[in-house]
């Protein structure tokens, strides 16, 4: 079918449930590391308690893009998926912070992953059901706004509450004060913003439902949606294979910055250990700093929005991703308290291209029949470099990187410049409008 031009606003709106995607995201990201440590955790033991966020989107993502390719009810196709996961993902970021073992925050962290993806992975999905192409890189860049804006509030707000509102951090409690009420914040802000996208965007049905029920008729039952999912995965288009390189190794780089940054920050910088106020202190400059690349993600998303109509989306994602992997170099050299923020403003300039000009290429490779389903598989590509990380990046800092998490963030930015690099190899064809084939579905 044509799909009309959609308003600004009505873009804001279909993506706005990602500004609170990105406020779980972000709590996640700029305290998961420090609640480990609060509750014992030595910085060799880290990334493997860290399996739970890529394993559960390896297994979680493409299922949930299958079935909502397949999933027509009253309230649609993908919003189901976004009510049922933001439920979930609310209760367990508000028990996250009450966990009283290392063993028991593990675990939240694997049930907190499976909500969160089960609501985000439909969202990509989303902007190529609703948009026309020619719209959908405006659609994803909006995305990583209001993700941007998410995740500067959420990092931000442990000191927020502490500087600004003077919440005291006292008493028995393993996870401070400001945590546990910056998680609870979190599960409401989750919450209302998938709910507004829900109660504000309406989905197109399926243009021949009699034969959308024959199709979902003909394909149903657990063997054949691991048949066809199998199938789809061997077949996938070969641009989405050539993104699948950059996406490795800019995501390998992202995850070592997100499990080491903090500690480093807070070890090496602020000369802290766990417990102490130093450590503490240099916590809540860690999620600052995390604030900071979110919000210069934020402020780039709005020049994206510009520059997307004047250069390619391989060009635009080159030279971000060079410029991230800069940015997490000099965090390495400069390792000063207010130098750090200039590094994670570069950061922040490959953060808000990661999040929207590969899907902008990618929904132009491929079928629009299996939007969700290759949505999903895509992320099989953010999840298993993260995956590997979580098994070898304990090893690597015990006998190669010294125990220091500040040479595991420099071996995140050497990734990110070879994912730059690589955008090189990608096909030119994905920056055209109507790419994708239906014998890419096969």
């Amino acid at each position: 079918m044509n799909k009309p031009q959609l308003s600004f606003w009505q873009i804001w709106n279909m993506s706005f449930g990602f500004f609170g995607i990105q406020f779980g995201w972000g709590l996640q990201m700029a305290n998961m590391s420090a609640i480990y440590q609060y509750l014992g955790a030595k910085e060799s033991d880290i990334p493997i308690l860290w399996l739970a966020a890529p394993l559960t989107g390896l297994i979680v993502q493409p299922i949930v893009g299958y079935f909502s390719d397949r999933t027509w009810c009253g309230l649609g196709r993908r919003r189901p998926y976004f009510l049922v996961g933001a439920i979930l993902a609310s209760l367990a970021l508000v028990a996250m912070p009450n966990s009283s073992t290392l063993w028991m925050a593990a675990g939240l962290l694997w049930i907190l992953d499976a909500s969160i993806n089960i609501t985000m992975e439909p969202f990509r999905a989303f902007v190529g059901d609703l948009l026309p192409p020619e719209q959908r890189k405006t659609g994803f860049a909006m995305q990583s706004l209001l993700i941007g804006l998410g995740a500067v509030l959420s990092s931000a707000l442990p000191y927020v509450l502490t500087n600004w509102f003077a919440v005291a951090n006292g008493g028995e409690e393993a996870i401070p004060r400001t945590v546990r009420l910056a998680f609870y914040i979190g599960a409401a802000v989750f919450f209302a913003a998938v709910l507004y996208t829900i109660l504000t965007t309406r989905e197109y049905p399926p243009e021949d439902l009699e034969a959308f029920r024959r199709m979902k008729a003909e394909t149903s039952g657990p063997w054949r949606a691991f048949r066809e999912i199998l199938v789809g995965i061997v077949s996938m288009p070969r641009a989405m294979r050539q993104l699948a390189v950059v996406q490795f190794f800019a995501w390998f780089a992202l995850f070592c910055m997100w499990i080491y940054f903090v500690p480093a920050v807070a070890t090496r910088v602020f000369g802290g250990q766990p417990g102490s106020p130093e450590y503490q202190a240099g916590n809540e400059w860690g999620g600052v700093c995390f604030s900071v690349y979110n919000g210069v993600a934020f402020v780039f998303a709005f020049a994206l929005l510009a520059l997307v109509r004047k250069f390619t989306a391989r060009a635009i994602h080159r030279v971000c991703l060079v410029a991230g992997g800069t940015g997490l170099i000099l965090a390495v050299v400069l390792a000063q308290k207010h130098a750090l923020l200039v590094s994670m403003t570069l950061v922040g300039v490959a953060w808000a291209s990661i999040l929207s000009m590969p899907y902008a290429m990618l929904s132009n490779a491929i079928p629009p029949a299996k939007m969700g389903f290759y949505m999903g598989v895509f992320n099989f590509f953010i999840v298993i470099p993260q995956i590997l990380a979580s098994l070898g990046l304990g090893t690597v800092m015990k006998h190669l990187l010294g125990d220091n998490p500040m040479n595991a963030v420099l071996l995140g930015g050497c990734s990110m410049i070879v994912a730059g690099l690589c955008v090189g190899l990608v096909d030119k064809r994905v920056d055209q409008v109507g790419v994708a084939r239906p014998a890419a579905a096969t």
